[in-house]
């Protein structure tokens, strides 16, 4: 069974892990490559694939048209919490099995939430700006504020959602979480009081999100919601860039109505230089790393290896996305194990 990634930066632990399943080989495709790569997709049988999106070719992500040229594709493993680079409902009418590594990375995202909202309260970004230029005249000029008390808004308690409730409440905080995939009972369950959208957004001090990006979630922090925080929140993104409006977010800084943003993502990756946002002092940005870490890649690509080898032998994989796949899939499966060992008795 061949499965195939291109040759972006991914933890050895991967190819390690698929080269001791004997009944998997690897090829690793250039991501900047023509022929060579359309050819080893064609035949591939499993596919992972980046999960940042800039990072991926066009061409190469999983849309309906690489999967039309890519009949033998029976499965395909994003390396991250979220699959911008996958069609799932395309994979979904085209019998492939998609999983993603939810959780592989939380901790490390978790912990960058919290990196971003210190960074952002103490003002570090300021005062080493100021030591640095030599005009740190009274440590009075630079005083930050405390977090314990304030009221954290959750927007998504998944995986990484429920970490960032554990975190804060070692710091004092009081969580509230907006997540219509779950209920109440389960809300509370993960260390917050349930709210509503927009209830979240006027109560919170710092608003974080922590959701996918899909096509209900796009743009869903615009104008309208940053009108509703309330007047000196924080604003923090871990997620996806898209979720939140970049325009929407540097105009509410503009005129005062937020305090501070801190972004680990981006709707363009890297942004721009001239990005408006990075121009302000009270912006905390990092290059979408909040899951770079060398443990949380590690872990990534070990649980992409892992269930990518039990799709392949017919197991259930623990973060399918479509399950509604998996009967055809295992037919799919079934009917090549049989076109094999038919070609192999010919041969």
């Amino acid at each position: 069974m061949r499965v195939v990634r291109l040759d972006l930066w991914i933890d050895p632990v991967f190819d390690a892990s698929i080269g001791r399943e004997q009944a998997l080989s690897l090829e690793v495709l250039p991501a900047h490559g023509g022929a060579v790569t359309a050819a080893g997709l064609a035949g591939a049988h499993a596919y992972h694939v980046s999960a940042a999106k800039d990072e991926v070719p066009e061409r190469w992500r999983v849309s309906e048209g690489l999967l039309a040229r890519c009949p033998e594709l029976l499965c395909v493993s994003s390396g991250g919490a979220g699959y911008d680079t996958v069609d799932v409902a395309a994979c979904t009418r085209a019998g492939v099995a998609v999983v993603n590594q939810a959780g592989a990375n939380a901790a490390s995202v978790a912990e960058m939430t919290f990196a971003l909202l210190l960074s952002l309260v103490k003002r570090l970004r300021e005062s080493q700006a100021a030591l640095q230029a030599g005009t740190a005249a009274s440590r009075e000029a630079l005083m930050g504020r405390e977090i314990e008390g304030r009221v954290l808004g959750i927007v998504g308690i998944g995986e990484i959602g429920r970490r960032v409730a554990r975190i804060a409440a070692g710091f004092g905080l009081r969580v509230v979480a907006f997540d219509p995939l779950l209920t109440p009972e389960e809300i509370r369950a993960r260390g917050a009081e349930p709210a509503g959208f927009e209830a979240l957004l006027e109560e919170a001090d710092v608003v974080s999100l922590h959701c996918p990006l899909n096509g209900e979630t796009r743009g869903m922090l615009g104008a309208g919601a940053f009108g509703r925080m309330k007047p000196g929140a924080l604003f923090l993104s871990t997620a996806r860039g898209g979720i939140h409006d970049e325009q929407a977010l540097l105009a509410a800084l503009e005129q005062g109505r937020l305090a501070g943003a801190g972004l680990d993502v981006w709707s363009q990756e890297p942004p721009l230089p001239g990005n408006g946002l990075l121009l302000r002092s009270d912006v905390v940005a990092t290059y979408h790393t909040g899951g770079v870490t060398h443990e949380g890649r590690r872990k990534v690509a070990q649980g992409s290896a892992i269930q990518i080898a039990e799709m392949l032998a017919g197991r259930r994989p623990p973060r399918l996305l479509n399950p509604a796949v998996w009967p055809r899939f295992l037919e799919r499966l079934a009917q090549r194990r049989v076109d094999a060992a038919t070609a192999g008795s010919r041969g």
